[in-house]
């Protein structure tokens, strides 16, 4: 026995030490093994559950005790996945920047605290940077460019830029992949479905699957550097009407599903303030161009740009016009809404806005709220149930109304949970984007201004008017009570609508060209 005992134990010893070796000569990191991945994601993941299953059992719930340990626990928990995130990089810095978007729909400690992950992205180093360049277009770095910058322009959860200058003279930002993000991701997304699988069973208010699904979904599109440049110019022909938005054109000869080369495009983030009145921007000529930019994706095409966080937003003179652009970068990630899905996202908008109660209760239910309507429309608009009632368009945010959704938002979090769950997917990528768009807002001082609802209802009208006038011809003269009462509400947005009534006769709406 004693015999065996040692050659088990000189057998384990020449493994560990072979192995060893290996990792050493091989200059592994650990972090790109899975087992540590996993074991640190594990870890974080039952520190924060002990934390919340231990941290209230002396305390009576709803008091101000129970409420001044929630936000802690909520701090400290936020910073431990903030750390995970930092630690594993990647996939997990992704995810995590999704959340930390996710204002009025997580409680403040976490938005606050993971925020910073988008400053916080690794960094790969200039020889990967090469290396995959090598690698995707077959040539080195001085047979491509006549300078290539090395300190990154930016780098992000899942690739940096560059700047850099071509042959011909013209100036590049150069987009490139984290060499390892792409064998990680896949593993990544099955570590964090198996914690957040537990982290349900162990809290079953806690109904997140919905960001699992989400990240399956948009990470492999994230990841098609070929997939974003086509976005790019897709949305480029599509707004092309707007000559105050600059999308940058694609170098299609020097791109990869791992490289993406691009018109260079200065510019300040949308949210510094200081960069506009230097640059004498008007803060609420952006914010009315940047609400149009977004009302016309999500009501007219259904093609939404789904990361508007400022590092994807520039604000610039153009160089040759001097007028203000609007500069849109990071095409990766684009919603296409269904139609069906589209329409009724609009007439509920319309409801919301024209303080149409019934319609909001009514098209509530349709995209799948149920019950929840009332919270789903607070969460839409973040703004108060009281203040719903009375009218978006026509009650003014105050301070105190943002204390009071943000404190509703850590006290309704299973309520919101379970309604995120329930309606259809494309919202939930909405949802996040209409919390980028009102942060921008809300640094720029601009929220809730009554263009940014006109330029909305324009938008909604014009799709419904489109769609009638597209998939079907009005049949019946009940039917045109509804379009009447359509043009009698918006007469001031002067459009023309042809009924087609019984008979074969046309029935002209016409409100006064502009």
């Amino acid at each position: 026995m004693a015999g065996r005992l040692l050659k088990v134990s000189s057998l384990a010893t020449a493994v560990f030490a072979s192995s060893g070796f290996y990792l050493y000569s091989r200059q592994l990191d650990l972090n790109d093994l899975s087992v540590v991945r996993f074991g640190r994601a594990a870890a974080t993941t039952a520190v924060i559950s002990y934390d919340y299953l231990t941290a209230f059992k002396h305390v009576e719930h709803g008091t101000n005790e129970y409420w001044a340990i929630k936000s802690k626990v909520h701090r400290r928990s936020a910073e431990r996945l903030r750390d995970l995130c930092c630690a594993n990089r990647g996939t997990f810095i992704k995810v995590g920047q999704h959340l930390g978007a996710l204002d009025y729909l997580l409680p403040e400690e976490y938005t606050s605290t993971l925020k910073v992950l988008h400053s916080r992205a690794p960094q790969s180093s200039m020889e990967e940077i090469q290396q995959v360049i090598r690698e995707d277009l077959g040539k080195e770095l001085s047979e491509l460019f006549v300078s290539f910058e090395e300190k990154p322009q930016g780098a992000a959860s899942l690739a940096q830029v560059h700047k850099a200058v071509l042959h011909d003279g013209r100036t590049v930002a150069v987009k490139v992949q984290h060499p390892k993000v792409q064998r990680q991701s896949s593993k990544d997304i099955m570590v964090i479905e198996v914690l957040v699988r537990a982290v349900h069973w162990l809290f079953p208010d806690f109904a997140f699957m919905w960001l699992v699904e989400e990240a399956k979904k948009n990470m492999p599109l994230e990841l098609d550097f070929l997939n974003e440049g086509l976005n790019a110019v897709k949305v480029s022909n599509m707004l092309a009407d707007f000559p105050f938005l600059k999308v940058p054109m694609i170098h299609w000869d020097l791109s990869t599903k791992r490289i993406l080369t691009m018109e260079f495009a200065e510019g300040g983030q949308v949210n510094d303030r200081d960069y506009m009145k230097k640059h004498d921007i008007n803060v609420n000529e952006i914010s009315e161009n940047l609400g149009k930019i977004y009302s016309e994706m999500i009501f007219v095409h259904g093609f939404v740009h789904c990361d508007p966080h400022p590092g994807n937003v520039l604000v610039r003179k153009c160089p040759q016009s001097k007028k203000t652009e609007i500069v849109l970068l990071d095409h990766g990630l684009y919603q296409v809404l269904q139609p069906d899905f589209r329409l009724d996202y609009c007439r509920l908008w319309q409801a919301l806005i024209n303080s149409d109660m019934s319609g909001m209760e009514r098209y509530s239910r349709r995209l799948g709220a149920g019950d929840l309507y009332p919270l789903f429309a607070c969460v839409l608009t973040a703004r108060s149930w009281k203040a719903v009632n009375a009218g978006i368009s026509s009650v003014p945010v105050t301070h105190s109304e943002d204390v009071e959704i943000r404190t509703n938002a850590a006290q309704y979090l299973p309520q919101i949970s379970e309604l995120l769950n329930r309606v259809p997917r494309q919202m939930l990528l909405l949802l996040k984007t209409n919390d980028l768009l009102r942060g921008i807002e809300t640094t720029l001082q601009t929220r809730a201004s009554s263009s940014s609802f006109i330029n909305m209802s324009r938008c909604c009208i014009r799709a419904m008017s489109c769609s009638l006038h597209s998939t079907t011809t009005v049949r019946k003269t009940a039917d045109l009570k509804v379009v009447q009462k359509i043009i009698d509400t918006l007469h001031e947005f002067r459009l023309e609508i042809k009924v087609l009534k019984p008979g074969g006769k046309v029935e002209r709406f016409r409100i006064q060209d502009v």
